[in-house]
């Protein structure tokens, strides 16, 4: 829809430029073929340019005016989209982050993993070898002269 604004708006600038130099050449020839002196036509010729050369300054101001406009709207559209482009990088970072940790976690899981159950397997050895490492066999109790018994 504002595309066909724009181009309505250009259209319309262009028909405008299009009469303007329509005129100024119908209002030459006129003057060229209209029966006057030389000194009255080169006079009527000078208002004519004169006249021309102020509609093009104010088309010139009309269509500068329109174009700041256009640059302003560019601008601020350029500026949305640089906004929501860095958002988006942002955003597709963090992803690009989180995916990268969770493949590496993976590793570093199986590696934290394989020493628990390292040291898991040495603590039942160790127990298992101070429990196996004692005698299985009643053993004596040794008695002194007092005929009490130590252990």
């Amino acid at each position: 829809m504002k595309y066909e604004y724009e181009r309505e708006e250009a259209s319309a600038a262009t028909k405008l430029t299009y009469l303007l130099i329509g005129g100024g050449i119908g209002a030459a020839l006129a003057l060229l073929f209209a029966p006057k002196s030389g000194h009255e036509l080169r006079g009527d010729i000078a208002d004519v340019t004169r006249k021309g050369i102020e509609k093009g300054k104010e088309t010139a101001a009309l269509v500068g005016e329109r174009a700041g406009d256009y640059y302003e709207v560019t601008r601020e559209k350029a500026n949305e989209f640089y906004q929501t482009a860095q958002e988006k990088a942002g955003e597709i970072s963090e992803k690009a982050k989180s995916a990268a940790a969770q493949t590496a976690n993976p590793f570093s899981s199986a590696i934290e993993a394989g020493k628990k159950a390292y040291h898991e397997e040495k603590q039942k050895n160790e127990v298992k070898s101070i429990v196996e490492g004692r005698p299985s066999y009643p053993v004596e109790e040794k008695s002194d002269k007092s005929g009490d018994s130590e252990i």
